[in-house]
């Protein structure tokens, strides 16, 4: 998908500084920027692993099977 989407939502990601400062300055040699280049490691990621989105009514996890990162994480421990 190449157009702008039509809707966003924030994604806050921690990420070492160095590596940060890094990723910004490579993302301006290129002339992009780098939440150009999140959405498209989101994109290839979904498409990599047949999950689709976008279409009213889809499933984003119908792709997964048991087992897969997002089913198989271990509940939180809840503090006493």
């Amino acid at each position: 998908m190449s157009a702008m989407e039509s809707k966003t939502a924030r994604l806050t990601v921690l990420v070492d500084p160095a590596k940060k400062k890094a990723f910004e300055q490579l993302c301006a040699r290129q002339d992009i920027t780098p939440s150009q280049v999140v959405r498209q490691l989101i994109r290839n990621y979904l498409a990599e692993h047949g999950v689709s989105y976008g279409a009213e009514g889809a499933d984003p996890t119908a792709a997964e099977q048991p087992g897969d990162a997002a089913t198989s994480r271990r509940p939180r421990k809840k503090s006493a």
